[in-house]
């Protein structure tokens, strides 16, 4: 089989930290290769070195189809064939389609001024050749982060690379889009091209790809071929240990005793009717397929989108929730699923970040209390094990898993009795998956009243004492864990409209 990349020997040092010692990966023509680690283990920071982002140690060796090559930058790498769709969308949102497909490319420009009618006709033909249904003329804002993301995906397959690298590309898609990413995959995959794809879901990594590489803490682990290789055996090679993909919760509700009750909640345009409770120490989970009204309710909940009746009891007595504000004084937590946009401040330290929603705890007569901020911040990056060499550094220099912490932290800090985990594991590898779990199970035990809203029905399973499931904006259905399974979930969470107005009936 035809050698179409060999990389040896690369290594990289940030000051202080040894992201990759001597890492070696090769890719085959005509084959999808894997790239399997836990957050942190070095798999971006490889792949920025081979698309010329990064440049590595001395020693490092980067061999395309036979010959080796000195990356020197990212229009060198194009040029070389390689590409890269990176984790986090790098487009502009005030441009439009078309215009993002060919930003900086020879061709774009006639006398001086961009030529829109010829990107028009590039993108449309494009977007006609990939089977994608995009209008080259839309906004980038207007569009949803799944559709963004194809948008990234067009141009990085425009560039007609050889091999190309994509990192999480279906962190924002849906089963469908997912899908129709694989049909493109394997439409680009030939005898002449290649893919390295990184992904934390290992569904998508035992569907699409031919092997799998796996790196643990910078170091290359070893590479198996996914056919002959089960799920379990790369997570194991990938975290050093064991971890069950089949596990159910730790621990019991502390009590009977209801902490948040939600009487007959409606929004105007989506949710109707949502009644449920949560009792000390419990964790219910909300299931159901995506656009089922999940994130609505909590976002009701916690005064973020308005309510246009039904009320929210905390500790037996009404909350007057009008927005996030009172929701915090009322006790309630949301880590949001989009953490780097509401939950977090990406260019702020983790101390900072960890104190933000008690900053009155944190200051006298307007003066911020700088020691207590460290020593909070310090105290609680030790307690849920955030990996980083101070507190001073900056929340968008973590790993996904880390930032996380952070943000469990920050509603710690604040000691809200209810807090409400909005897909909590978005983006974060099997090993600090487990790791949130167990936070979770830690903060039941401490009599938290806890809600876990997830895609994923295994994790909704492993940490829920009861599950409650929705459709069409209505809750179908309670289901204990112990009566609880994927089948049943996805009985409840498939509920047409008919169904539902016989219920009403």
């Amino acid at each position: 089989m035809t050698k179409l990349l060999e990389l040896k020997n690369v290594s990289k040092t940030f000051p202080g930290v040894k992201a990759l010692s001597n890492v070696h990966l090769d890719l085959n023509a005509g084959e999808v290769l894997g790239l399997c680690g836990e957050n942190g283990a070095g798999k971006s920071t490889l792949m920025k070195i081979l698309t010329g982002i990064y440049t590595p140690d001395p020693g490092a060796e980067i061999w395309l189809q036979g010959k080796k090559v000195d990356v020197r930058n990212t229009n060198h790498a194009r040029e070389l064939g390689l590409s890269i769709i990176h984790q986090e969308l790098n487009m502009v949102p005030d441009l439009t389609v078309a215009q993002n497909l060919f930003l900086g490319r020879p061709g774009s420009h006639k006398g001086g001024y961009i030529d829109d009618s010829k990107l028009n006709r590039d993108a449309a033909e494009l977007f006609e050749r990939l089977g994608m249904n995009l209008n080259p003329k839309t906004h980038l804002r207007d569009l949803s982060v799944a559709r963004q993301q194809m948008v990234e995906i067009a141009r990085a397959l425009s560039y007609d690379s050889r091999i190309l690298v994509m990192d999480e590309p279906t962190a924002a898609l849906t089963v469908a889009e997912t899908e129709a990413l694989f049909d493109m995959i394997r439409d680009f995959v030939t005898p002449e091209t290649g893919l390295i794809y990184i992904s934390h879901r290992m569904p998508e990594i035992e569907e699409i790809t031919d092997r799998v590489s796996v790196l643990r803490d910078g170091e290359y682990i070893g590479t198996v071929k996914t056919a002959d290789t089960e799920m379990r055996e790369i997570i194991s090679m990938m975290v050093g240990r064991e971890v069950s993909g089949d596990a159910r919760p730790r621990t019991h509700r502390k009590s009977d005793d209801v902490i948040l009750k939600v009487e007959g909640l409606n929004t105007k345009k989506f949710l109707h009717d949502i009644s449920f409770e949560v009792r000390e120490g419990e964790v219910l989970g909300f299931a159901g397929l995506m656009g089922a009204g999940r994130t609505e309710v909590a976002r009701a909940v916690f005064g973020a989108d308005p309510r246009t009746t039904g009320d929210i009891i905390v500790h037996g007595k009404k909350a007057n929730v009008r927005n996030a504000a009172d929701a915090v004084r009322a006790g309630i937590g949301y880590l949001s699923e989009d953490r780097k946009h509401f939950g977090l401040l990406l260019d702020q330290d983790i101390k900072a970040n960890t104190v933000m929603a008690a900053m009155k705890d944190f200051s006298i007569g307007g003066f911020i209390l700088d020691g207590k901020i460290k020593t909070v911040g310090a105290e609680y990056s030790e307690k849920l094990r955030v990996k980083t060499p101070s507190v001073n550094q900056l929340l968008g220099k973590l790993s996904g898993g880390n930032q996380q912490k952070v943000v469990i932290a920050k509603w710690l800090v604040r000691n809200c009795d209810v807090l409400i985990f909005d897909e909590p594991t978005r983006g974060i590898d099997v090993g600090a998956k487990e790791e949130i779990y167990t936070l979770i199970e830690q903060l039941s035990g401490q009599g938290k009243a806890i809600i876990v809203i997830s895609s994923e029905l295994p994790e909704v399973l492993r940490v829920s004492h009861r599950v409650a499931v929705m459709a069409h904006g209505h809750i179908t259905g309670f289901l204990d864990n112990e009566d609880a399974t994927q089948e049943n979930i996805m009985e409840l969470a498939t509920v047409g409209m008919a169904q539902l107005k016989g219920h009403a009936a």
